[in-house]
């Protein structure tokens, strides 16, 4: 086996490198190292991705002739690498990871023409319309419906945890169709709705670190056009298990993962325990190595997902990569939390939110190490709580 980075690769990442370095700001930089995405306002993250559509990278997982890339897997893997490792804005997941594979898979023509290349530059910024209270894992059990009113579709119900709808101007959305069906994933649709239509209620749902990622939307007689139902009445089911699975290959973050380890070992190198940098303390290494080891074991799981996805939809290891990703993203903000040691417990809001910050000497970046503790609670329950993938994987694996 062959495990040395051709030269053509080494060349690639250094091109990307400098092209970040030279064309993106500071202060979005700063933001995303402290890894305040989250906080990047609607404009600024047009901005970057215009930024990369216009050097030609905006989307590299689509084809070329929707303004994709030609990459391989390994040239793809390493953009998002040195991407995640430069601090620069990753991007929205919704409309180019996930929904856009759906449209070119399963859409009209029609539809790819007009909202792939809005989908790419961000002029579409989607938001997920799929949990609802009461419907969470068990998606199926969703309640919002749409009735056929001529050549429209009128909406009503209410959707829940709807991450960036108060920044995104447009939702893919279930909705059930036929409410009789023989089993509840038999009716079920997906539609693509604008967030200014009458009818749209979005109220803010403020989490544990203090932000405001998530919201709840409601819709009172939202009148659809055909136009926008994504394939076929009563399929939707189908189209969102593939899209479930791009999402899941989306949050395992191998990038972002390789980021934090590097910033638990600069903090910890600076903190000292009985005159001892923490680094060198046995039970620290040890924690530190074992993380290091699993995130190898995920590297290489997400790099036969992506050839596979090569050749067809994402299959059970995107399930296994939802799963270990997202608990080595928590034990690594926790680790980072132990590194920080009992200055990681004041939580300063506002100081969290610094643009101007030494990341390590400053302590109000504490109070950011423990705003991404708290936010990252929350991803082993999206995208299908790891619960439920474990079951997915039982029944898949063990042919039940």
């Amino acid at each position: 086996m062959d495990l040395s980075i051709p030269q053509e690769l080494t060349d690639f990442a250094a091109e990307v490198r400098a092209f970040i370095r030279a064309e993106l700001p500071d202060d979005l930089r700063e933001k995303v190292i402290g890894r305040r995405f989250d906080i990047l306002s609607a404009d600024e993250k047009r901005f970057w991705q215009r930024k990369m559509v216009a050097k030609g990278w905006g989307a590299p997982a689509w084809p070329v002739a929707y303004g994709g890339t030609d990459w391989d897997v390994l040239k793809r893997h390493t953009f998002n690498e040195v991407v995640a490792d430069e601090g620069a804005p990753m991007p929205v997941p919704f409309g180019q990871g996930m929904l856009a594979p759906i449209l070119i898979e399963f859409g009209s023509e029609e539809q790819r023409q007009h909202f792939l290349p809005r989908i790419l530059n961000l002029e579409y910024f989607f938001c997920q319309g799929f949990s609802e209270p009461g419907s969470g894992s068990d998606l199926a059990s969703l309640k919002t419906k749409a009735m056929r009113d001529g050549d429209d579709w009128v909406v009503s119900g209410q959707k829940m945890w709807t991450s960036y709808a108060h920044q995104a101007n447009m939702m893919f959305c279930l909705v059930r169709t036929d409410p009789e069906a023989e089993r509840p994933q038999q009716g079920i649709s997906m539609l693509l709705i604008p967030m200014d239509d009458p009818g749209i209620t979005v109220r803010p749902v403020i989490t544990l670190d203090g932000e405001h990622h998530t919201n709840e939307v409601f819709l009172d007689d939202v009148r659809i056009p055909g136009a926008n139902l994504v394939g076929e009445v009563n399929k939707g089911w189908t189209y969102a298990k593939a899209l479930l699975g791009y999402e899941r290959t989306e949050v395992a973050r191998i990038g972002l993962s390789k980021r934090l380890i590097k910033m638990v070992k600069e903090a910890a190198a600076k903190r000292t325990v009985n005159g001892v940098p923490l680094t060198e303390t046995p039970a620290f290494r040890r924690k530190l190595a074992s993380l290091e080891i699993e995130l190898k074991a995920v590297e290489m799981l997400n790099l036969r997902m992506l050839s596979n996805v090569r050749r067809n939809l994402p299959g059970n290891e995107a399930n296994m990569l939802k799963i270990k990703g997202s608990e080595l993203q928590q034990d690594l903000t926790e680790l980072m939390m132990e590194a920080q040691g009992t200055d990681a417990l004041r939580f300063d809001r506002d100081a969290a939110l610094d643009q101007n910050i030494d990341l390590f000497g400053d302590v109000d970046y504490r109070g950011d190490v423990t705003a991404n503790y708290l936010a990252t609670r929350v991803v082993t329950i999206f995208s299908g709580s790891n619960e439920i993938q474990h079951n997915i994987l039982a029944k898949e694996l063990l042919d039940l």
